[in-house]
């Protein structure tokens, strides 16, 4: 995770990079150190330097790191003649460059580095770019023989299949890859939302438990869960009241448009929703909501059965307390419509 001193630190140098301040350097080396998403200035301050050559001669073998960075911020902003093609001549001045000095960078590290692993995700990412998808396949096919166990390669068969809306497909390979990278976070993460997306909510649930258990401090993950058991067997007011909170919600919310339903099911949402609460520090919106969505739904379904048998917590109220605090604070306009909704579910007076 990135600190918040190398963060101000960050900024700084791209402030001054911006105002012509030099350090761009500098910057491109922090920005690949701490992975932030600023492919639009890696691409600008990049081709400077590539552009420059003295600057560029200066870097020694960084240079090839600094072809790659720039590729790869080219793909992300969607410039690939960028990616494929900008100058690499080391005598010319730039203003006299012509067309045969231009070369296709990818080439040219594969030129200088014959067989890289490295130059040939470049390249399999390159006919991805173009929407060459059988070309792609088949480059990571032959690179997937050579390392079967490379895994950013399984990564992009993943997004091949997803960038062609074949979803089944990218489920096939994310459960090959975790077969054999079981501890993968992001992978079990990608999975549950793949499989949430389709409507399979007990593979979700499933893959979110492998999160629970190996990451079982981080509130998401039980967020996630609580709402992938959370009921959609609701009528009327209830109805309402889902409707109301799709609107709300954001995250993981927008994906579990539908739930798997029945009293367990909400009862465990309920827990996962309470385990939010408590490891957040009470501050999270959506596990407030959920408790109060999983209890109006319990109340339902426990309707005109003994009180043994009916739920008899505290939780909601003090849920639904807690949002009128929180929107008394910071949204004292919408009030009214929380206030609406909260008599509706019988948490409020």
């Amino acid at each position: 995770m990135v600190g918040a001193e190398e963060a101000a630190r960050l900024d700084r140098l791209e402030i001054q990079v911006e105002n012509g301040g030099g350090g761009a350097w500098e910057y491109l080396c922090l920005v690949r150190k701490l992975k932030p998403r600023r492919s639009d200035k890696v691409l600008k301050h990049g081709l400077a330097i590539l552009n420059d050559p003295k600057a560029r001669s200066n870097l020694g073998g960084e240079e090839w790191t600094l072809y790659e960075q720039v590729a790869f911020a080219a793909f992300d902003c969607q410039q690939h003649n960028v990616a494929k093609v900008f100058s690499l001549s080391l005598s010319l001045p730039l203003h006299i460059k012509s067309e045969k000095h231009l070369m296709d960078c990818v080439a040219v590290l594969s030129k200088e580095f014959p067989g890289s692993l490295r130059v040939g995700r470049l390249e399999g990412m390159l006919l991805e770019a173009e929407n060459s998808w059988a070309e792609a396949e088949k480059v990571y096919a032959r690179l997937l023989e050579d390392n079967p166990l490379d895994q950013i390669i399984y990564k992009r068969k993943v997004a091949i299949a997803k960038a062609q809306g074949d979803l089944k497909v990218a489920v096939d390979f994310l459960n090959k890859y975790l077969e054999i990278f079981m501890s993968d976070h992001d992978a079990w993460r990608e999975l549950a939302e793949i499989y949430v997306s389709l409507q399979m909510y007990k593979q979700a649930a499933f893959c979110y438990e492998e999160l629970l258990l190996s990451q079982p401090t981080v509130s998401l993950y039980h967020l996630a869960y609580a709402e992938a058991n959370e009921s959609q067997c609701i009528e009327y007011s209830g109805f309402i009241i889902l409707l109301f909170l799709r609107f709300l919600l954001t995250a993981f919310i927008e994906q579990v448009l539908y739930t798997m339903g029945g009293l367990e099911n909400l009862l465990t949402a309920k827990k996962y929703y309470a385990s939010t609460i408590t490891l957040s520090g009470g501050k999270n919106t959506r596990a407030l909501y959920g408790i109060c969505l999983c209890s109006a739904a319990i109340s339902q379904l426990t309707k005109g059965r003994s009180k043994e048998e009916k739920e008899s917590s505290d939780l909601p109220s003090l849920a639904a307390e807690a949002l009128l605090r929180d929107y008394k604070y910071r949204a004292p306009k919408k009030l009214p419509l929380l206030n609406s909704m909260l008599k509706n579910m019988k948490l409020s007076s």
